[in-house]
């Protein structure tokens, strides 16, 4: 893009609290660029998800899917119903459709945790948690999804792929966030989270990690079997820096990680490839909530300072890194000075969270970030 153009940005509100989310997130992605200045952001939102497929027979119908390929960036919200599922019951899910086609093997699943917030973990170095879950999004056991056996209602079975393709820029991937998280502080260590002492798709797993680490030297590379793993995110989370694993395993460790930094409401992520990203909070849909303004937007307002960094690293533009710090800080100033979700006890809801961001967007001197 030339430095005159807006960013286009592919909005897949999707279902449920997914409208309630977006709409603050935009509105603050939107402040953040007008504070920093020298970009913009253009809006271009389009309908995909589980009542679209109700209506329609389509989760994600081509128009959307022809502009999420030409977009700079794509920005999810929720999808996915519990009474709405494909015929062999499984749920309404885009976004799975969106890693598969077009090649988004980074998940990027980051555990922050925010001031002023209920500890999840009694001990006091918890209070301050910062480490990342790189998860693959494309393969391992997920590469099964419909093609799963069921035979004679006898046994099931679904296979996991690990490949070379895959898992070379995805270790590369983890290296290069590890040397920039070093950069800022961070430990620069990688750890690569496998079951390789039992199934040989995971010692290859870990074998294609050992090689790529060797261009690395300039950061360590150490090992650690998932379970272990689990264990070591409740004991000392504190010690963690980037871990990267098969796809199942990060599905399971990004809601652990959720969890220790106060609930999925908190938990942004990415699929980020080659060419194209997603930005989306982890949370789903929240039937139970949805329509009632109880909604947590910061997992989904921190999705998409994270889609503002990583446009201003692809396209060289530091005016939108800085407006995505710009966010970050913003939400850490509203919490710090008292901001409370439902979610974690309190009375805030969407409307009264977007509100403390933005206000907090304007208080914050950009020539500070």
């Amino acid at each position: 893009m030339s430095p005159n153009d807006a960013f286009r940005i592919v909005v897949l509100p999707g279902d449920g609290i997914g409208h309630e989310v977006m709409a603050p997130c935009l509105t603050l992605l939107d402040a953040a660029a007008r504070r920093i200045g020298g970009f913009s952001l253009s809006f271009d939102q389009h309908d995909a998800g589980a009542f679209v497929y109700r209506d329609t027979g389509v989760a994600l119908p081509s128009q959307a899917m022809t502009a999420a390929r030409r977009g700079d960036a794509i920005l999810l919200g929720a999808m996915g119903w519990p009474e709405i599922r494909y015929p062999d019951g499984t749920e309404i899910a885009p976004q799975l459709d969106l890693r598969f086609e077009l090649g988004l093997y980074a998940g990027v699943r980051p555990v922050r945790t925010l001031p002023n917030l209920p500890q999840v973990l009694a001990d006091p170095r918890a209070r301050s948690l910062d480490f990342v879950i790189i998860r693959e999004s494309t393969e391992g056991l997920f590469a099964s999804r419909g093609k799963g056996i069921v035979e004679a209602d006898r046994e099931a079975r679904d296979t996991m792929v690990i490949t070379r393709k895959v898992c070379e820029p995805l270790f590369d991937f983890a290296f290069g966030l590890a040397r920039r998280r070093k950069a800022r502080g961070g430990r620069g260590v990688v750890t690569c989270v496998d079951k390789a002492n039992v199934f040989a798709s995971l010692a290859f797993f870990r074998k294609i990690f050992d090689e790529r680490a060797a261009r690395h030297t300039d950061l360590l590379a150490e090992h650690a079997y998932v379970d272990a793993t689990a264990l070591y995110m409740v004991r000392r989370p504190w010690e963690l820096d980037v871990l990267v694993t098969e796809n199942m395993f990060g599905d399971i460790l990004s809601d652990l990680g959720a969890g220790l930094a106060g609930g999925l409401g908190f938990a942004p992520s990415a699929d980020i490839g080659d060419q194209h990203a997603v930005f989306q909070p982890c949370h789903g849909t929240a039937p139970d909530i949805a329509g009632q303004g109880k909604a947590n937007p910061t997992a989904m307002v921190l999705s998409g300072a994270m889609m503002l960094e990583w446009l201003g690293e692809r396209h060289s533009r530091p005016e939108a890194i800085r407006a995505g710090e710009l966010i970050r800080s913003a939400v850490d100033r509203a919490f710090a000075a008292g901001l409370k979700p439902v979610e974690s006890g309190g009375a805030d809801g969407t409307h009264a969270i977007g509100a403390a961001v933005l206000a907090a967007i304007q208080e914050i001197d950009p020539q500070g970030l």
